[in-house]
């Protein structure tokens, strides 16, 4: 007999309150250096995501390399959170630190062009498939400027967008499907904006209401990642795609694919992988290695559009005004530097054959241990990534994450595994490979889950 909802959680907070206090116990140095930035950073660290983590305060680091990192008190831990993509080239990555050293001591940025940006536009070209791109300093950057143009060339004001997506600031994504209505993602607090006057938002393979929200031809750009990944992953049902693709060009919408976090996938992500055709591109994070940037790419269609439309903004006339995006360092030497190292000698074919050879033994190793204990648990693996989640089928769409999602036993999860020395991304249950994972590191996972899984069972909370 399953045990009542309120014990089962009443039982998940002591575990959890048991395995913050083992963190606190065995990282003394890393509480004082929070307690010391709480009294200069708004938000303790330099960065608001550092305080997510589920120990009760970030671990600070002393060293990264490859999947490894060794933080102040000399803890070590194998990193599959990889600075959520971020670093998925793996750390100190040999190719990235050396262009980068390189390009440090010729300059770092003068908002000119250097010729290493030649190699990495017929790069980007190449891999990707779209003729045009524009750097930026994050793909939240990047999607603002894709949203920008779809609205300038189509004259439409509302970004479509699935619910659970994620997509960085971009305010026009903040909301979600909650009790059938539009509302703001994740508690978000409402910014000035009116979301109603300029988004949409319906649920993840539903090709129906995707036909009704571009019905009325009021849409100016569908803003979507191939398959949802900051929600638990989500991969996109059959036809799905084809469904999309085909609705916006009939209703003459924009489609943009944003693959910061599917670039896992492989060399030209999953749109190169399953043949999308996306009017706008859009990477970020480990596109240069870890330095901050982003890109986007536009057809031939989409650029002939906007030159027609803003005539000042045709790169072929003597000179031309900005249109409201970027930034001066957008595009700046260092970061073109990192990011010729990534795409010629990092994330190569050969790498990403590593990488999801490691994301299979993960998945298998972790299907195996959640079979042999008949968990009401499932796996999940897109390319070099991987998910598990504490319910018993994959979910569809944001609603089945709502309906099914176990918060708190994923914090246990979390908070466990950094004290056994695995770092998994700190907002859910992801995993990720990079070049330098190797199958040590994978069974060194598989060991840690084992241990959870029982420390679950014989809690009676599973």
């Amino acid at each position: 007999m399953n045990a009542p909802a309120g014990t089962v959680s009443q039982t998940i907070d002591k575990l959890i309150d048991a395995e913050q206090a083992r963190f606190a116990e065995t990282h003394p140095r890393s509480a004082r250096a929070w307690a010391q930035g709480r009294r200069h950073f708004l938000y303790g660290g330099p960065s608001h995501w550092m305080r997510r983590w589920a120990g009760g305060f970030p671990v600070y680091v002393e060293e990264a390399r490859g999947c490894h990192v060794r933080d102040i008190d000399g803890n070590d831990y194998v990193d599959f959170c990889l600075g959520d993509t971020g670093g998925m080239c793996g750390h100190a990555s040999e190719a990235v630190t050396r262009a980068a050293i390189r390009q440090l001591e010729r300059g770092t940025t003068h908002m000119m062009p250097t010729e290493d940006g030649l190699w990495v536009g017929e790069e980007l070209t190449r891999r990707f498939g779209l003729p045009y791109w524009t750097l930026t300093t994050s793909a939240t950057d990047a999607n603002r400027g894709a949203i920008r143009i779809a609205r300038m060339i189509t004259g439409r004001d509302k970004v479509l967008v699935f619910s659970g997506c994620y997509h960085g600031g971009v305010e026009e994504a903040h909301v979600e499907l909650r009790d059938g209505r539009m509302q703001m993602r994740n508690m978000i607090h409402p910014n000035g904006v009116d979301h109603a006057r300029v988004s949409k938002v319906v649920e993840f393979n539903d090709a129906a209401a995707l036909e009704a929200a571009l019905a009325p031809r009021d849409v100016a750009c569908v803003l979507m990642e191939p398959l949802m990944t900051n929600f638990g992953m989500i991969p996109a049902a059959d036809g799905f795609h084809e469904a999309v693709r085909e609705a916006a060009r009939r209703t003459g919408t924009v489609l943009i694919i944003d693959e910061t976090h599917t670039l896992s996938c492989g060399p030209g992500g999953y749109t190169r992988l399953h043949g999308l055709e996306p009017d706008v591109f859009v990477a970020g994070k480990a596109i240069a290695g870890g330095i901050p940037a982003g890109i986007f790419g536009v057809s031939e269609e989409i650029a002939t559009r906007l030159w027609d439309k803003i005539p000042h903004l045709n790169p072929r006339r003597r000179q031309s005004a900005h249109f409201g995006i970027g930034g001066t360092l957008a595009g700046n030497a260092l970061t073109v530097a990192t990011m010729r190292a990534v795409l010629a000698d990092v994330l190569t074919p050969a790498n990403y054959e590593k990488m999801i050879g490691r994301a299979d033994r993960l998945l298998a190793g972790a299907r195996d241990i959640i079979a042999s204990r008949g968990l009401p648990w499932h796996v999940t693996q897109i390319g070099a990534r991987v998910e598990i989640m504490f319910s018993p089928t994959p979910p569809r769409n944001g609603a089945d994450v709502i309906a099914t999602r176990r918060g708190d036993l994923e914090t246990l999860l979390r908070t466990f595994y950094m004290n056994e020395g695995i770092l998994v991304t700190p907002f859910h249950t992801m995993l990720l490979m990079c070049p330098a994972t190797e199958d040590a590191d994978v069974d060194k996972h598989g060991a840690v889950f084992e241990r959870f899984t029982d420390m679950v069972l014989k809690s009676g909370v599973a």
